[in-house]
């Protein structure tokens, strides 16, 4: 069992594949995109898997696929078949833009990998082809609907941005009206590979929910596992829930059970602090298990308490996308 050094039980890795994304998402990116890093400085999927397997018999249970977009890596679902087979995880779980995933729908299906994030930050096709500056919301409407007909447990998780999809709060709702699916809300970050710097939003998650009580007032407050970073919510009369996620607020840092480790293989213990090793040389040196297990233990005894804090060891504003940290 992993424990940091503020008693909190980490379990959940967070392992991006690629940093290649193929929107632009304009809180993510700039329109010109990113210095994409080279091939050889990605993990391999045999070094992404060997990160997995030594950090399971630490006490990962639960892996979630990030990216930038994972479908990008053509060779994504051989990692899959291989996780798969640890007996010790149990859960593996994506984080996609559903653009790519509909020819592997039925194979994860078959993997029992049915736990699928989608971010859709718009229900109207012009409003998302303005923020992903790309003609895809056919497909990702196509995919999501998919995934969600074929009994996966999908959440669709929409970036509250203001002055740009704010109007489309209430109407991504029919999502969670219409079928047993998750409607999940975001605070802004700041990790647009520096195209923006702030240091307040307009849109918290206080403001965001007393938009959507406006509109339905009916609205319970469910019971949250402890390491959840949603606030969840169910609406009277729909299949589905809602939650709010304080990401920019950082409420939720208390229960943190998460570790980050990026395509590069920089191990991040909090989304808002820099990276504080990087294992792909350890992995790709030859360095037994236990070596491996020695540097990630040191970095899970060295957390800092809060995001707040992590963001203090920074030397500069942010100049990373989300896109490079992992998702």
């Amino acid at each position: 069992m992993l424990i940091d050094n503020h008693n909190r039980r980490i379990n959940y890795l967070r392992l991006a594949v690629t940093d290649r994304c193929n929107l632009r998402c304009n809180y993510c990116m700039p329109s010109e995109g990113i210095n994409f890093a080279k091939k050889e400085k990605l993990l391999s999927i045999e070094e992404l898997y060997k990160t997995a397997e030594v950090l399971v018999d630490m006490g990962i249970d639960k892996i979630r696929i990030t990216g930038g977009e994972p479908f990008v890596r053509k060779d994504l679902m051989i990692l899959l078949r291989k996780l798969s087979s640890l007996p010790k995880l149990n859960d593996i779980s994506i984080t996609t833009n559903a653009t790519l995933i509909g020819p592997h729908i039925k194979e994860l299906k078959e993997l029992s990998i049915t736990n699928v994030n989608v971010s859709m930050d718009a229900i109207n096709k012009k409003t998302f082809e303005r923020i992903t500056r790309r003609n895809q919301f056919e497909i990702v409407q196509e995919n999501l609907i998919r995934l969600i007909s074929e009994d996966f447990n999908v959440r669709v998780n929409f970036i509250v941005l203001d002055k740009q999809n704010e109007e489309d709060i209430i109407p991504i709702l029919s999502l969670q009206k219409q079928y047993p699916s998750v409607v999940r809300f975001l605070e802004e970050m700041p990790f647009n590979g520096g195209s923006k710097h702030f240091n307040t939003i307009k849109w918290n998650y206080k403001k965001i929910y007393e938009h959507i009580k406006e509109t339905y007032p009916d609205i319970t407050k469910l019971n949250s596992p402890t390491t959840s970073t949603s606030i969840n919510y169910k609406i009277k009369g729909h299949k589905g829930s809602f939650g709010i996620i304080p990401s920019f607020s950082r409420t939720f840092c208390g229960s943190c059970n998460r570790l980050r480790i990026t395509a590069l293989g920089d191990v991040i213990s909090c989304l808002y602090g820099p990276p504080k090793t990087n294992i792909r040389e350890l992995v790709r040196n030859g360095n037994s298990d236990k070596e491996v297990q020695n540097v990630i233990a040191e970095v899970i005894g060295s957390r800092a308490p809060t995001g707040f804090d992590a963001q203090k060891e920074h030397t500069d504003v942010f100049e990373n996308s989300m896109t490079s940290i992992g998702g």
